[in-house]
């Protein structure tokens, strides 16, 4: 802790890491304890989608698997990669229409899914192997 009370570029992208891990796994979490998994299926199946149960289980999994392998520190990249691609969606099909705030001045917009996709990109671009469960 030399930098105190500062932290160190590793033990800040540790906190980020665990950070957007969280985030994302407290939504499959929910959804699963909550029971809401068939409301987001219908919810997308009335957008257009195919088999929305299955595509509502597999954002699920993602989000968890992801989240859970960007805690540990292990293919990183491939993590954040996949939890982009879960920003992405979630902007085109359902942020993106109530504009740019999340809260106070909107209702559900993308601000926050484009915070949580250039995290993921932050993550995925300091990926450096073993060199990112380093703490020092």
């Amino acid at each position: 802790m030399k930098n105190f009370p500062f932290l160190s570029a590793a033990q800040a992208m540790l906190l980020l890491r665990v950070a957007i891990a969280v985030m994302f796994m407290a939504h499959a979490i929910t959804r699963i304890a909550n029971g809401t998994i068939p409301r987001f299926a219908c919810f997308l199946e009335d957008k257009g989608f195919i088999c929305g149960l299955a595509v509502v289980w597999a954002i699920t999994v993602v989000e968890i698997v992801c989240g859970s392998l960007l805690i540990v520190g292990k293919y990183t990249r491939w993590a954040a990669a996949g939890l982009m691609v879960i920003c992405v969606g979630g902007i085109v099909i359902v942020h993106a229409a109530k504009g740019w705030f999340v809260g106070e001045h909107g209702a559900g917009g993308v601000e926050y899914s484009i915070v949580l996709f250039v995290a993921c990109v932050v993550i995925a671009a300091s990926d450096r192997g073993r060199a990112a469960t380093r703490l020092a």
